[in-house]
Parts: structure tokens; sequence; C-alpha cells
């Protein structure tokens, strides 16, 4: 399965060190964990959730590096938390931190969830008929791997890019 991941163009597309800041499914030390998403759309909402970035003309500005990830296999494990907790804003990270800590402990490599940053569901997609159209809905998720993955290959999607502006309405504002 091919994933997507945003970054910093000045570095490389997954976290080597414990270093990371903390997130949804990780505290500080406790990674690296790696977000990877199952589209560029929600790649790109994962970052326009976190920057804030709501106004069309801030895309402008934005210069993110896109990778897409060949994942050999999705984590089977997925968080036995509810779905306002799963896609919650800040104050729900503990919840998922705690569950993730309890996956870790279990033996789990990673874990499955839905995405936090695309409401769902959501045309993500796009065919060609008579035009571009926007494909059928679907549910996003989000795989979160713990622990370095130097066997994982990814390709640069592009170099430095940003968001379209249809995306905007799509994202979960993070509150």
């Amino acid at each position: 399965m091919i994933v997507f991941r945003h970054a910093d163009p000045r570095f490389p597309f997954l976290w080597e060190s414990p270093d990371q800041p903390s997130a949804r499914w990780h505290r500080v030390g406790e990674g690296p964990a790696h977000y990877l998403a199952e589209t560029a759309d929600g790649a790109w909402a994962e970052f326009l959730r976190h920057e804030a970035i709501t106004d069309p003309e801030d895309l402008a500005g934005v210069a993110r590096s896109i990778w897409a990830i060949e994942l050999p296999e999705t984590p089977d494990e997925r968080p036995v938390l509810d779905e306002k907790t799963l896609t919650g804003g800040e104050r729900t990270y503990a919840a998922c931190q705690l569950e993730a800590r309890r996956l870790r402990d279990a033996g789990a490599d990673g874990l499955t969830a839905p995405s936090a940053a695309l409401r769902s569901p959501a045309s993500s997609g796009f065919r060609t008929e008579g035009g571009l159209v926007p494909g059928p809905a679907r549910d996003e998720r989000v795989f979160v791997l713990f622990g370095p993955r130097p066997d994982l290959i990814a390709w640069a999607a592009c170099a430095e890019g940003r968001p379209r502006e249809d995306l905007l309405p799509r994202v979960r504002r993070l509150r």
C-alpha cells in the first residue's frame, strides 16, 4: 500500500530519534512515531490542521514536501476509544497517548485509526468524466508506526508544494 506524509523539505521523511515533539499517539521520549495518511489529502489536512490554516491566502506561503511511502502492511491494532476522542482536539491527546502506550506495551508496532484531520466521509480522489470530478466519498485512515523504520522506502511526490484550496473546508479544526 502507498501512504503519504508531509515533511519540512529540509528534513527526511521519517523521524529517526525519540526526540520528536509529542502528538496524538505519543509523548516526548516515546518516539519515533510515524504518522502516515491514506491519501495525499489526508497528509495535507494534518499539516493544515496543526498550523491552523483556514484562509486560502495563507496557502501561498506553504512549501512542504509530500512523500509517497510504500507500507508493506497496515497495522492490525485499532485503538479502543470513542470517535469523539479519536478525532478530537488536543484535549483528547492524553487518552490517545495512553491507548497507544497500552498497544505498544502489548507488543504492537503500530496502529490504524480514523483521520482526525479530515471530516468523513468525504471525497479525496478524482476521476475524469467530462473533466475532473470528485471520486466517491470514503472514511480516511491514518497509520501510526512505532519506532525506527529504516525498512520503509519513499518517493518524493513533491519537493516543495502546497495543498489545494478546496481542501480547506474539509479539514477538522484542532481545538
